[in-house]
């Protein structure tokens, strides 16, 4: 018995299970990330939800982990959403994707390129900090190819025929 991935065709379909597969995949490797850093899981998101609420935000319980989270989904949506919109407006694009090993080599440019948005100026214009290049930040940088780009890429590429633009959906 072979098992088939499921199609997903419409374009709100692949959006949506691009960015609950990122949400997810990243958001687990960012709670290991932080057990094995001996960081409580609460203070992870308490971190995020910093970004925008200051630093009160690291004390301010569950309500605060619950805004963090939220950020974090809402982030994972936005560059799902900015990905399909660069598919379905780039023929070359499309024509990477579909060569031997595209979906790989795209994630490994637009996860990692995400990260360095993200932490690079995004985080510091909204928080008011500089960034810091440790090797906590190196192991993100790695880990988005894995944990952001291959949900991201693999979930918005068309099937079928990737050198056509998506369907609307």
């Amino acid at each position: 018995m072979s098992y088939h991935r499921p199609v997903v065709r419409g374009r709100a379909a692949r959006w949506v299970v691009a960015g609950t597969l990122t949400a997810v995949s990243d958001g687990l490797f960012a709670t290991v990330q932080s057990l094995i850093n001996g960081s409580p899981v609460s203070r992870l998101w308490q971190g995020v939800a910093s970004v925008l609420l200051g630093k009160s935000a690291l004390d301010g319980g569950s309500r605060t982990v619950l805004i963090g989270l939220a950020m974090h989904v809402t982030v994972a949506f936005f560059w799902s959403g900015v990905f399909l919109l660069l598919v379905e407006r780039s023929a070359w694009l499309r024509g990477v994707l579909a060569s031997r090993g595209g979906v790989f080599k795209v994630a490994a440019v637009y996860g990692p390129g995400i990260w360095l948005v993200m932490s690079l100026i995004v985080i510091p214009l909204l928080a008011h900090r500089p960034p810091k290049i440790t090797p906590r930040w190196w192991v993100q940088f790695f880990g988005h190819v894995v944990f952001v780009g291959l949900p991201i890429v693999g979930s918005i590429t068309p099937r079928g025929n990737p050198r056509s633009p998506s369907p609307a959906g």
